[in-house]
């Protein structure tokens, strides 16, 4: 089966196939580092983790471009534009790029702790003005941007003219011109809907770069473009990011692309839905953002406790990355359970042996969970789904459990199907999914645990059962089940 990948440009699934096999470019628009990332940026950086570990599966050579906005991210209203970094720096009094390094650095940090593979480069928007005036410049050349007052524009009706402007996000230029809002000062543009390119630099603005236009900054658009160009070449396979960013943003990229190296940018448009919140979009307009730190934490008053970010990984995981995500704390509590249920069963099948009888005992129990386990590349193929690929691994735990728990003797299943089943959990918590157990405190709290266990195994050996119960007690008392099995053994869980 070939690898589907809805691509947003045509609004349909496609196989994938890319420009130069097996070489595959990848460009997902990053963090405007301006503040702390929220669980809404979570999504888009594990959504495309999973796209380049799945890539990288099949056996292709991914080269993973991420950006980090850190040239102001401005937006326009009217004549002024309002520099995000630049605000919060003063706002903090520390230097913009102080506050840049600050805000890189957590969110470096933060993708660490949720198991997110580095990309293969991550520019700067500063570190590419060099390249951004340039690319203004032969826009100007080819007639579709025109400057006024230092600052320079794209010319979105001319572009619409020979171009399907609108073709990514479903928009119509006419629409556009109704629907745009009448900003002060937007009498410099020749039309609302043309967006910047670059803007001359008001006397409070911090961030500023000489150009042939005056001292200014340059748009938003233009640095994906410019950046995208640079590492991946004037066409690339695929473009990732949130589904906020159809338009203006990656509408705009196109155009200027288009115009500057005469080909349409890229072949596959992926967008990941949303992560809203009773039903409204996760975002500051709201008033509703969750702060990565205060997920870990649990210091936010929607939360009951901190989670781990493997749960919130999981808790991403368990729905396709096109469809609206809702949070709650109970749906996140709900993913704890899961995972750790999901986790437990992964290390008691890797403990588990062979009968030396050698199954099948049970021919149609083999065959369902080969058909589970065959399923997931499937799913995988299909868009990327990994909710699918959960599910099938929760239909294979009770098989799993019944074995460990000598409900049902190894010999039920062949050894080869056991050990298939030993290499797919792995190959696909770990390697694809990217999900990990534990924390390194929590790995040092299991080391605690085997020695508690060990000392309440010998007690029960001494018959000191007065020792063994009270190591039971004590560790329910503070949330932790220590479990007695059939086989002689001692398990425990987090409760």
């Amino acid at each position: 089966m070939a690898l589907k990948i809805y691509n947003s440009l045509t609004r349909q699934k496609e196989v994938f196939r890319p420009l130069n096999p097996p070489y595959v470019g990848m460009y997902v628009c990053g963090p405007t580092v301006s503040g702390e990332s929220h669980l809404g940026h979570a999504r888009p950086y594990i959504t495309f983790d999973i796209v380049y570990r799945y890539l990288t599966h099949l056996g292709f050579k991914v080269r993973y471009v991420r950006n980090i906005t850190d040239a102001g991210h401005f937006e326009e209203e009217g004549r002024q534009a309002e520099d995000k970094i630049s605000k919060k720096a003063i706002l903090e009094k520390v230097e913009p790029m102080e506050l840049v390094h600050k805000y890189t650095s957590l969110f470096h940090w933060a993708m660490r702790q949720f198991n997110t593979i580095e990309p293969n480069i991550e520019p700067t928007a500063t570190g590419h003005i060099v390249e951004q005036i340039q690319m203004i410049e032969q826009i100007l050349e080819a007639g579709y941007g025109y400057e006024v007052n230092g600052s320079v524009y794209f010319d979105v009706n001319k572009y619409a003219a020979s171009h399907n402007y609108g073709e990514l996000s479903g928009r119509v230029v006419e629409d556009l011109l109704e629907t745009t809002r009448v900003l002060e000062g937007q009498d410099e543009k020749r039309n609302k809907a043309d967006f910047a390119l670059w803007k001359a630099a008001p006397p409070q603005h911090i961030m500023r770069w000489k150009s042939p236009w005056g001292e200014g900054f340059p748009g938003w658009h233009i640095e994906c473009s410019a950046m995208a160009t640079k590492y991946l070449g004037p066409r690339f396979d695929i473009h990732g990011g949130g589904m906020d960013l159809l338009f203006p943003h990656h509408e705009s990229e196109i155009a200027q692309s288009t115009i500057c190296n005469h080909v349409s940018p890229v072949k596959y448009w992926i967008h990941n839905n949303i992560i809203t919140i009773n039903g409204k979009k996760m975002g500051k307009s709201y008033n509703n953002v969750i702060k990565l730190t205060e997920m870990f934490s649990g210091n936010h008053p929607l939360l009951s406790q901190g989670f781990h970010p493997m749960t919130i990984r999981f808790f991403i995981l368990q729905t396709h990355y096109r469809s609206t995500l809702d949070f709650s704390n109970e749906a996140l509590l709900a993913a704890e359970k899961g995972l750790r249920r999901l986790w437990e069963a992964y290390e008691s099948l890797q403990n588990l042996s062979p009968d030396p009888a050698d199954g099948p005992g049970d021919p149609d129990l083999e065959l369902k969970i080969n058909g589970l386990l065959s399923a997931l590349d499937g799913f995988m193929e299909d868009d990327f789904n990994t909710a699918k690929v959960l599910a099938n691994f929760f239909e294979v735990i009770p098989t799993i459990n019944a074995i460990k728990d000598l409900v049902l003797p190894a010999s039920i299943l062949s050894s080869q199907t056991l050990l298939r089943m030993k290499e797919v959990f792995h190959e696909y918590l770990e390697n694809i999914l990217g999900l990990q157990s534990l924390t390194a405190e929590e790995g040092k709290l299991g080391e605690v645990l085997e020695l508690l266990v060990s000392i309440r195994k010998e007690a029960k050996a001494k018959k000191d059962f007065v020792t063994s119960d009270r190591i039971r007690n004590e560790l329910s008392r503070i949330g932790i089940d220590m479990k007695d099995e059939k086989n002689g053994q001692m398990s425990w869980r987090m409760h």
